[in-house]
């Protein structure tokens, strides 16, 4: 009984070894396939997502401009302008 499991034993782990070997090298034939697909993809922008990028960053310019804008107004409603301040001359009366 011993000498049967013994002989029967290489017969049984052959498969598993066999398809875990086979495995592995499935996966590193296509890794450098999967890499330089990846980096592909993270390399190539399309116009459309460029100009939405861009598009995002002018709004967000335009956006602090106004803030900056409203706080200059503000500090020279209440006279306390700073040297940078272009405020409005007061009209004469």
């Amino acid at each position: 009984m011993k000498r049967l499991a013994i002989l029967a034993l290489p017969t049984f782990l052959g498969g598993c070894v066999v398809g875990t070997v086979a495995k592995t090298a499935v996966d590193v034939a296509t890794l450098p396939v999967k890499v330089v697909s990846a980096g592909v993809d993270a390399a190539t922008t399309s116009q459309a997502e460029a100009d939405e990028k861009r598009g995002r960053e002018m709004r967000k310019e335009d956006e602090q401009r106004g803030r900056d804008a409203r706080a200059m107004a503000e500090r020279c409603k209440k006279g306390r302008a700073l040297a940078t301040d272009v405020c409005p001359q007061a009209a004469p009366r």
